[in-house]
Formats: structure tokens, sequence, C-alpha cells
């Protein structure tokens, strides 16, 4: 049928998407969500039909994405006929009814994903039975390979390539932002490229971007890793393993992440990686919530990497509260340069001294630890990252003191004197967001208080930092609510830690999806 062509000056977020009236729809038995074939100019492209009544008819409406690739304009005749149901759909309604799926079956599922055949609906069924009846390590394998497959992928001509990546989990963590820096002063190649914040309140992407540019293409990856021995970019313009990214927009409105591993390795296996460093964070604060469990996922990351090809170790590292004192894109990078430059808190010195000491023995070196430690102490990591920060178009003499944070402060003090108990990291992010982390970099939460200290009545717990009053007085708000640092006075409060019904309103607990 042919169909007068209408361009919407709006994004469908990627997705191939056109609306077409009832009565056409009817006329070409294509109902909402079904395939339908559009052909223009000796082009062809499937995109997935949205049925909308009262419309003008014998046109058909594209949302600008879908425009750009078939390259057609407003009042262009286009060629529109039903599409036949692609194969992989027969694969996701298997899996629906707890079946295996081969090899090839996943790679149809992947690529029909990528080339966007899938609706949003189709996607999430097929998660959905992931999450149900779980992946095998065959399974698991499959999607890994299949993700790389269907992106692009680097390769620096030069070994080994090493990377550090942690699961997620608890705020605070700007380990990356000292590792890598550690790691390519010894001159050892780790091109680390990061995510920005799905539910946290900074991704690496974040807190890096507060210092230099992230984004880059892949040749020019390559450069600033030839010039430095390693990068810290965004990995989400580079189209690695792009699968992946569109699984993740489905997996965050359902609350769920099953393709944990296969989302984690092939990214790693696309970027060359031949030696990772896997930080499971271990805790009450964390994703993981007991050795048992941190165990049984690194016995199942240290399988897929061999047989991906990948030398996987994995640390387990403490997980009960945040990590630093800072959170929030830049008061994090603040205090990942001022531990470069000696002067960070310990823990955060700490986990990037262990981590970044596995990956030199994971590559031969003994005593691993102490040769991270000497070249963190000798100030060539520091002079490295500020070598990587010019690579990447930033200001290499920055001080800590000119990273902006945000005016607007709010200090939370105690109700009580007491030792600080525990710390409900959920609680912490959920403040931190509603101060404006990710997208406000100047927004935040400095930790005053930690486990263990002592505090007296009126003394700082933690100070909020926005951009905005609104933000603040929101973020301020919801501190109060949540207290999210919580002290204890008398030996036997501490064995209290909840009650239910709560005593309080309480807000909901928050989804951890970060990369």
């Amino acid at each position: 049928m042919k169909l007068v062509a209408g361009v919407l000056n709006i994004t469908a977020g990627g997705k191939h998407v056109a609306i077409i009236d009832d009565d056409i729809a009817g006329l070409l038995g294509v109902h909402s969500s079904d395939r339908i074939r559009i052909n223009f100019c000796e082009r062809e492209i499937i995109a997935i039909a949205n049925v909308a009544t009262d419309f003008p008819h014998n046109r058909i409406w594209f949302y600008s994405e879908l425009a750009s690739v078939l390259k057609v304009q407003d009042g262009d005749e286009v060629d529109v006929h039903l599409a036949p149901m692609p194969e992989s759909l027969n694969y996701v309604r298997a899996k629906l009814r707890g079946e295996r799926l081969r090899e090839k079956e996943i790679d149809r599922i992947v690529k029909d994903v990528v080339d966007r055949y899938l609706s949003d609906i189709e996607v999430s069924a097929f998660l959905t039975a992931l999450k149900i009846y779980n992946l095998s390590m065959n399974e698991t394998e499959a999607l890994s390979r299949a993700m790389v497959d269907t992106g692009q992928s680097l390769d620096f001509g030069i070994g080994p390539i090493l990377d550090k990546h942690s699961i997620g989990g608890i705020p605070g963590d700007k380990t990356s932002m000292i590792v890598v820096p550690i790691v390519a002063a010894a001159g050892y190649t780790i091109p680390k490229t990061s995510s920005r914040a799905i539910t946290s309140p900074a991704g690496t992407a974040d807190r890096v971007e507060t210092l230099c540019s992230v984004n880059f293409e892949l040749e020019e990856i390559r450069e600033i890793v030839k010039k430095t021995n390693g990068c810290l970019v965004w990995g989400g313009a580079l189209e690695l393993a792009p699968a992946d990214d569109l699984f993740i927009q489905v997996e965050y409105p359902l609350g769920i992440d099953p393709l944990l591993l296969p989302s984690i390795m092939s990214k790693k296996k696309a970027i060359g990686a031949t030696h990772i460093a896997i930080d499971i964070p271990t805790g009450r604060g964390a994703k993981i919530k007991n050795l048992s469990e941190a165990y049984t996922l690194a016995a199942d990351f240290v399988d897929l990497g061999k047989r991906l090809g990948v030398n996987v170790q994995c640390a387990m590292t403490f997980g009960d509260q945040p990590l630093g004192y800072c959170i929030g894109a830049g008061l994090e990078a603040k205090e990942a340069l001022e531990t470069l430059m000696g002067k960070g808190p310990q823990d955060v010195r700490d986990k990037a001294i262990s981590l970044a000491g596995i990956l030199f023995e994971m590559v031969g070196e003994s005593n691993g630890r102490l040769k991270a430690e000497q070249i963190l102490d000798s100030k060539k990591a520091e002079l490295k990252m500020r070598q990587i920060i010019e690579a990447q178009g930033g200001n290499p003499n920055v001080k800590p003191e000119d990273i902006p944070i945000g005016p607007e402060h709010f200090v939370v003090r105690a109700k009580q004197k007491g030792r600080v108990m525990w710390i409900n990291t959920d609680g912490i992010v959920q403040v931190a967001r509603a101060a404006g982390t990710p997208k406000a970099k100047g927004s935040g939460i400095l930790l005053k208080a930690k486990i263990g200290d002592e505090v007296e009545k009126d003394g700082v717990l933690f100070e909020i930092y926005a951009e905005r009053a609104s933000k603040l007085s929101s973020a301020a708000a919801l501190a109060e609510r949540l207290e999210p640092v919580v002290l204890s006075k008398k030996p036997d409060e501490r064995m209290l830690l909840d009650m239910y019904p709560y005593k309080k309103e309480l807000e909901e607990k928050s989804f951890n999806l970060d990369r």
C-alpha cells in the first residue's frame, strides 16, 4: 500500500516506530505492535506499528530515528506492507515455557533486538522468562558472544589488556579513577569504558566528566590509549555490545537484572580485555548480601571468563556502607583526585590498591599490592591521571577545589548522642538523587560519620549539596523522613534494626541496576 510520509520531530528512544490510522491498519491486516515492512528508494526497514484513531488517512508518520534511517522527508511516498512475525519470537515463547535455548536461537533473538525487530513487550517477555527460569551457563555464554558479535570491538594490537569492573551496589565507589592510572603508570594497557548512572548517584563516566570529556569514537580512544596506556570513557556511544543497552532500557522499569554476567562480560570482551578484576561489594548495603552469594557469583564469572578466553579474578569487597565520604559526581571526582594526591580516605585508597594489585598479580607480578601502593605513593598514578585528563581534553593541572560543587547546602544533625550502627545505603542514594544526582554533577552528599564513629547530639551526620534550592528542600525533607544514618546509644538498642509494620513512612526500596 502506498502512503504519504510525515516526519515527527521527536524521538522514540532509538526504536523504529511508525504511526498509522486504524482504518489503514485494518486494510493492511496490522494490529498495534505488529511489524510493518517499509520501502523507500530501494531502502527497506522493518518497523513497529503504532495504531491511532482519528488519524489522517493515507498517511504514515515516522519518529525521527526511523525517518533518518530511511532518509525520508515530509510528503515522500512510501510502500507499506504487513511484515511476517520474526523467527526469534518463537524462541522467546520457548523460553517463556521454560525451555533451554540453543546458541543459534539466542543469536537470532539478540540480532533482532539490535535491529529493533522485537517490540518492548516482546523483549520484556524474554527478560521476564530469563528471570523466572534463569540462564544455564551455555545460554550465558551464547548471550555474551551474541552481544559482542552484534556490536563493534576494539583491538589494540598488543597485550595483555587489563580491566576492572564493579557489579555496583554501593554509593561512592570511585575506585576506577584510581585503579586505571595506577595500572597505566606501571606500563600496562587499561582502556576503561564505563557507564553513566542508571539508579545510583553517579557512574564512573559521570565522575570523570567533571574533569574532562568522556565521549569519544573508537579511533579517538585508540589514540588516547596509545598516548597514556589508559582511558576513562563512556561506553554508551561506542556500540560495544549494543544489545545490552537495549535490554537495560527494559530491565530498569521491570526492576529485574537477569543479564548481569553477559552484560558485563560482553562489554569486556568487546573492548579486548584479557585480564579482568571483578569487584563484588558484599554486605547489607550492597546487591550481594553475604559471602555465600558472592562466592557463587564469582564462580560463575570465572567460568564464563574461561569460556570466553578471558582471565577473571573476583574480589569480594566490604559493602556495608558507602565507599569514602563523598557521593555524587563532582564530590566523588574531588575525593578520587585527593586520593591520587595522597590525601584521600583510607577505605578508598585500600580498595583501589587491592584491586590494582590483583591485576598486577594476574599478569605475573609478585606482591602486586605493594607495587600498586608504591605507584600511588610516588605520585606516578597522579601524574598518569593528569596525562589521561589532558588526552581527553581536560585541564591537567586541575585541583580538587576547582571542581564545582552545588552552592545550596544543608546539614543533617544527630538527634541523640550515639555510635553509628548502620548506614542505609538505599536511603543515602534516594537522598542524593533527590538533591539532583546524577544529572546535576555538583549535587550529592558528604558523609561526616561512618559505621563505628561516635557522634554527639547535634553533631553533623552528613551534608547535602544541590545546585537548586528546590532540589535541596526535597532532599532535606527526604533525609528527615528516612534517617539513613542510624545511631545507637545503648547496647540493647543495637539489637533492633527495624520494625514491621513500620513506625514511620518509608520510601520504596530502590532497584539497583548499575553496571
